[in-house]
């Protein structure tokens, strides 16, 4: 006998509990709002523009460092001008200082002191062939402190004449704030020419070492970041800042050995007259830095050319990972401070001047300390130009010195 059942049967409930547990779906995601998206596709922009600006400002600075030392020196200046210029803007509209005749003038006309007074010493002692040539420059290069102490005295003098009783304490303070720039944009540009005549190497090796270090830092922190590094600079982690510095290191290295094969790179600038024309000279014995040692790896008769500029390049690495980077956090300190994103829109996705050069100025200060400090520099030109200053009567002393010195050092060397 066939038994069925009604709707309420058996059969009914166990059918529609299987379908139930086989329709059973994952709980949709909730749909992203519109801020969310907003928020993704701006960081995919920002990070696109920051790319693509990043290479065109690459190729922008090995295109004129191809051209050459007068380029180099131009864009220097060009930097020192915008830098000044976004952080004396902060300046003026903290203070919210009226607009007084000739009080921005007197700003810039101190940048122009500065410069002049700075410049000048490094001009001086490594331009001589156009000092020579040219009367103005010689002039201006025999009375240069003198003439700098007296642009100086003119500037405060012009101040002081300008000032304003309801706005005094205002002015006073932009001063300070000018000459606060002058000491840490333009004594560092200054900084940075004197590493440039050393060898271009010290100058391209030092400013890359920085770029390698935050393209690495921002590239491992983006993907593999997770422990914040400072307060100051949310973006910034540990992970990124570790391996930031560690690819600084092996690039470091590679790029020095590449370059310290091109005499333009480690020839020290210098400039010749050559058939009454001027000439940058860069065809010289380079020094035992950029000599190549072979180096023999264990016993296995394999040997690599080792320079030791690389040596020196280390240490450079050393300072543009740990130590560079705080270039960077003081910035993004003193945005917070006056509450600003960036110094300006100037790069899409990297701010302004200052944003871009804050590692970059602190770095080639220390590069310049440490060629000063630990690399011998000494150029027999300069010390020559010296003598040639020197009285007849000094100039007998001198080679009597010099003499007396070389024989003492011939006997020593034959015992």
């Amino acid at each position: 006998m066939l038994c069925t059942y009604g709707e309420s049967g058996p059969f009914k409930t166990i059918s529609y509990q299987l379908s139930s547990i086989y329709k059973m779906e994952k709980p949709s995601k909730e749909p992203e709002t519109k801020s969310e998206r907003v928020s993704k596709l701006s960081g995919m922009s920002n990070g696109l523009k920051r790319t693509i600006s990043g290479v065109l400002l690459s190729a922008l600075f090995f295109t004129i460092v191809y051209v050459g030392v007068p380029t180099i020196y131009t864009m220097y200046l060009i930097v020192q001008i915008k830098c000044f210029d976004e952080i004396l803007k902060i300046g003026y509209s903290m203070k919210k200082v009226q607009e007084i005749p000739l009080f921005r003038t007197l700003n810039w006309y101190f940048l122009v002191v500065a410069n002049y007074f700075l410049f000048g010493e490094t001009f001086i002692s490594h331009t001589q062939v156009f000092i020579r040539k040219y009367y103005v420059l010689e002039a201006l290069a025999s009375y240069h402190r003198f003439i700098s102490f007296c642009l100086y005295f003119l500037g405060l003098i012009c101040f002081m004449t300008i000032l304003r009783k309801k706005l005094i304490r205002q002015q006073f303070s932009l001063l300070s704030w000018t000459h606060f720039l002058l000491m840490i944009i333009s004594v560092q540009t200054y900084m940075i020419i004197q590493v440039m005549f050393e060898g271009i190497i010290w100058l391209v090796v030092s400013l890359w070492l920085v770029i390698l270090n935050d393209i690495f830092a921002y590239l491992f922190g983006k993907y593999f970041g997770k422990t914040p590094l400072i307060s100051l600079s949310p973006k910034k982690t540990v992970e990124g800042f570790v391996m930031g510095g560690l690819s600084t290191f092996v690039l470091g290295v590679l790029i020095s050995y590449l370059f310290c094969h091109f005499k333009y790179f480690v020839c020290p600038v210098k400039y010749e007259e050559i058939n009454g024309e001027i000439v940058h000279f860069s065809n010289c014995t380079p020094s035992d830095l950029f000599q190549p040692i072979p180096y023999q790896i264990f016993n296995t008769g394999i040997s690599l050319n080792y320079y030791p500029f690389m040596k020196h390049s280390l240490y450079l690495s050393i300072f543009a990972s740990i130590i560079a980077p705080f270039g960077g956090f003081c910035a993004s300190g003193f945005k917070r401070a006056v509450n600003v994103k960036d110094f300006s829109d100037t790069f899409p996705g990297h701010g302004g001047f200052v944003d871009r050069f804050d590692c970059q100025f602190l770095m080639m200060t220390f590069a310049n300390v440490y060629i000063m400090t630990f690399v011998e520099h000494s150029d027999v030109d300069e010390i020559f130009r010296k003598i040639l200053t020197l009285t007849d009567a000094q100039q007998l002393e001198f080679y009597s010195l010099l003499k007396h010195s070389l024989g003492e050092q011939l006997v020593g060397a034959v015992k």
